[in-house]
């Protein structure tokens, strides 16, 4: 049983996870058990070119942050926990519980976050009912959102980057993910505003 399963390995699946993680020494989050289902094979990122990100080196590839990410959640947070080779078929929710199965397995959690990209071949069974057309997209492009308010499609069930309605920009996608991480940190931490900061 997972408190938070993450859907996605891209910039919002990432970011959500490396902000929950970062968590780890605080009291209401030491004992969660987190996870990201890290299926990268159809994430735009893939054939990305920055030049434009705050931070980012101008040149940075797409490709290159995907692998580097996976490996910064590995070194500074090894608690999160991988799950790599695996494609999410359906979610079903009983008894304020989710299951989630993939092509491989049968994962439980308490809390779910949606964070795979917005092409109208997101075919996650279970989810229907929430799909809309894409709010901030070309009508041409039929790109999909998951209907939700403030990343939240229902309770425990949490949507973040392009697929919450979201524009496609590496940056707005990847505060998208850690905002749905401080969320679910304030959730844990009894209802009082939570967020995670290194300092010097």
């Amino acid at each position: 049983m997972y408190d938070a399963l993450i859907i996605g390995g891209g910039a919002a699946g990432l970011s959500c996870a490396l902000v929950l993680g970062s968590a780890q020494n605080k009291a209401f989050a030491k004992d969660k058990r987190v996870g990201i289902i890290a299926h990268q094979k159809t994430s735009h990122l893939q054939t990305a070119l920055f030049n434009n990100v705050l931070g980012l080196t101008p040149g940075t590839t797409g490709a290159y942050i995907l692998e580097s990410g996976k490996q910064q959640l590995t070194d500074l947070y090894p608690h999160v926990e991988q799950i790599n080779d695996e494609k999410v078929l359906t979610i079903s929710k009983s008894e304020n519980r989710f299951e989630i199965k993939t092509n491989k397995s049968i994962y439980k959690s308490k809390i779910v976050i949606i964070a795979v990209g917005y092409t109208n071949l997101m075919r996650i069974k279970g989810l229907e009912e929430y799909v809309k057309p894409h709010p901030r997209a070309a009508i041409e492009k039929d790109r999909i959102w998951l209907k939700n308010v403030d990343h939240l499609i229902e309770d425990n069930l949490y949507v973040a980057g392009t697929l919450a309605g979201w524009r496609s920009q590496f940056s707005i996608a990847s505060g998208s993910g850690a905002h749905v991480a401080t969320d679910i940190l304030t959730l844990w931490n009894d209802g009082k505003h939570t967020k995670v900061h290194d300092k010097l």
